[in-house]
């Protein structure tokens, strides 16, 4: 077992305090009561709250892709009360908000797993990808869908019009056959029956085709193994030829750069988006040059790793000036570029995070995700002036007085590097600790592990938050925003210097006295499980910590994960199986001694990604061994839980889980959860 105790500095590092803005309409009952009562104190961790895990579901709705046709926004909630299913929604002005999609059909592809795009619109027709059987299907608005592809093993996402040869072109995935699926380009006709005719089959994956407005011309990006779409990547562009093939195909870069989301302005002239001088940023490309937009801006990036298909980061306005997603660090906005000036301006938007927007007639429509207000999608001037509200995620939310003042810090860890995070303080308007007190402290370790920590709105951070607890959500080095420098930082070191980071946060908030170093707890999901179950085996700071759907045996996933990720680990740990003892060396399943403090495990049975045995493996060995473990698994959940019952379930268990441990009562009933090795409580 490796301890090791990092240097800390007292003080905030590049601490920024944010106080929120005013929150919507508050929820009725105990939320709008938020008169303080500080003569009534009670533990952190067992406060009370009328944020319930049930409270959290109901009601919810995720919102993303959107699109615009014949006067009408369309867009795709995702709710958890209908089991998951994505629905396709639309609005106008003079008519409320109505579902499109028929009730038996659910709008989501699977392709590369993750998904990402799944619905077309255009001139009164909907394509839409089926999660069931993954085939896309035409549609009108009122009328029955209908299949355009056969009942095949084949996947089909980010599908892009060609309405000069009448047709669709999408990403398809193979899965006929042994092996791994096949990715390609195709394009089928919009009407009929096709499994589609492949343009662009030469490499392992391919993804972002955008046709040029007069529908002359094609760009689209590819990449093979071991890279990922933040790796190394190639832009292409070509022209059709008569039959509608690709012609006068050109590639436009070489190694060494993240090529992604490229597109045509009106005039036809091609952009994307590249990292070539270690910061993602807009470039107009002639042949194989490619010129910076100049913004003005240093030390941000435009857009962000390209974790699900079809995503775009900015968008054309007719002026010539271009909407862009700006992130820094953990917190991406728009902005309003003007190449012609040089200049970038913000938008008159409190955000934290943008899922998506489109500029249509003179308007901007925006999926905006504030620190202190549930997800909204909002209809503004094209400044960001005047916002109105469509639809949000959640239709009440608390009094601000719970929502916790977040604070961005940044802190020294190995190597002398820094690492980056959002600290939330315990938060609760009713209640206050017991005097010369500190609160439990629950470190969050975000998945990919190339993805970042951001500081939105999240009922799931304030379900912590108003019950006692202090969260630090983690962006240690490999995550992005901070250039591709920082996000590479981790490539060979999986499982070394983000459990430095993580590690380092912990104690350097103990050292602040804002977490009480007895009580620190650590918990992630996917790659972040990872990185949780090796702080645990490595490390002695932890007292609890919780692994949803988290990897074990990094060597078993080399074997067992899906195409998309299949060659990740060549990056982050090192070729497979040259680097077999590294492999070994990194899996927290090698290291059982290591492991002292009590642990969660939460995993879907369809999980694709990281699969169960990930799970049942780690807790048949600790079990093994005496270490208090608990698992739960969840029934017709993959990679993340999507049904309502499934969440409010896995939520409570965690709270239970640390009472228990930790060794409080909580100020409500829970469901009892079976810690194995634990004595039952008396």
């Amino acid at each position: 077992m490796i301890t090791r105790l990092l240097p800390l500095v007292l003080g905030l590092v590049a601490c920024q305090a944010t106080t929120p803005p005013e929150a919507p309409k508050p929820a009725a009952g105990a939320l709008a009561n938020t008169t303080p009562d500080l003569s009534n104190t009670t533990p952190y961790g067992a406060w009370p709250s009328p944020i319930t895990a049930a409270s959290i579901e109901e009601g919810s709705r995720s919102l993303h892709s959107l699109a615009y046709d014949g006067g009408y926004l369309y867009w795709v909630e995702g709710r958890p009360q209908e089991g998951g299913r994505n629905v396709i929604v639309r609005w106008r002005p003079d008519s409320p908000v109505e579902d499109v999609l028929p009730a038996d059909f659910n709008a989501r592809t699977r392709v590369h797993e993750y998904g990402g795009r799944s619905v077309l619109v255009a001139d009164g027709t909907l394509w839409f990808s089926n999660f069931s059987d993954q085939r896309l299907y035409r549609m009108r608005p009122g009328e029955e869908p209908r299949a355009i592809t056969p009942d095949l093993p084949l996947r089909y996402g980010a599908c892009a019009l060609d309405a000069p040869r009448e047709r669709l072109i999408c990403i398809r995935e193979d899965h006929r056959g042994d092996g791994e699926p096949r990715n390609t380009l195709v394009a089928l006709p919009w009407d009929g029956m096709s499994e589609g005719e492949v343009l662009f089959g030469d490499s392992d994956f391919v993804a972002a085709a955008s046709l040029s407005p007069d529908g002359r011309r094609i760009a689209f990006v590819s990449w093979d193994h071991p890279n990922m779409p933040w790796d190394n990547t190639t832009l292409w562009s070509a022209s059709f030829d008569a039959t509608g093939a690709l012609g006068d195909l050109a590639a436009h870069n070489g190694p060494g750069e993240a090529v992604m989301d490229p597109q045509f302005d009106a005039s036809g002239r091609l952009y994307a988006i590249s990292d070539r001088d270690d910061w993602w940023k807009l470039y107009r490309i002639v042949g194989e040059t490619f010129s910076p937009v100049p913004t003005g801006l240093s030390a941000v990036e435009v857009g962000g790793p390209a974790w699900s298909i079809g995503e775009h980061f900015y968008r054309f306005l007719d002026d010539g000036s271009i909407l862009a997603q700006v992130a820094q660090g953990g917190v991406s906005s728009l902005y309003r570029l003007d190449p012609a000036a040089g200049s970038a301006q913000p938008l008159a938007l409190e955000s934290a995070a943008v899922v998506d927007f489109l500029p249509r007639d003179g308007q901007l429509y925006v999926i905006n995700v504030s620190a202190a207000r549930p997800t909204e999608l909002l209809v503004t001037e094209l400044d960001g002036g005047s916002a109105q509200v469509i639809r949000r995620a959640k239709d009440d939310s608390p009094d601000p007085a719970w929502i916790p003042a977040y604070q961005q810090v940044s802190f020294p860890t190995g190597e002398g590097a820094t690492a980056h995070g959002i600290y939330y303080p315990p938060t609760n308007p009713q209640v206050a600790p017991p005097a010369n007190s500190t609160p439990p402290l629950m470190v969050f370790v975000h998945g990919g592990p190339t993805s970042v920590a951001s500081p939105g709105y999240s009922l799931s951070k304030l379900y912590w938050t108003s019950r006692g607890f202090a969260i630090l959500d983690v962006n240690h080095r490999g995550s992005t925003g901070y250039g591709r420098e920082f996000r590479q930082a981790l490539y060979g070191l999986w499982g070394v210097v983000d459990v430095e980071d993580a590690v380092a946060g912990a104690s350097w908030l103990a050292q602040q006295g804002k977490a009480d170093p007895q009580r620190l707890v650590i918990r992630g999901g996917s790659a972040g499980g990872y990185t949780t179950l090796a702080a645990l085996a490595m490390h002695e700071v932890f007292s609890a910590g919780t692994s949803l759907f988290g990897i074990s045996d990094i060597e078993a996933l080399a074997h067992d994960t899906h195409k998309f990720e299949s060659r990740y680990l060549d990056q982050l740990i090192g070729p497979y199986p040259e680097s077999k003892a590294l492999y070994v060396e990194r899996s927290p399943i090698h290291h059982l001694d290591g492991f002292n403090a009590p642990l969660l495990l939460l995993q879907g049975l369809e999980d694709r990604v990281v699969p169960p045995n990930q799970s049942e493996m780690i807790f048949e060995a600790l079990k093994a061994r005496g270490i208090p473990t608990a698992y739960i698994a969840f029934e017709g959940e993959g990679h993340g839980f999507r049904r309502a019952e499934n969440a409010i379930r896995a939520r409570e268990a965690e709270y239970a889980f640390y009472a228990r441990i930790l060794g409080f009562t909580p100020a409500e009933p829970l469901p009892p959860v079976d810690i194995v090795g634990l004595p039952a409580p008396q």
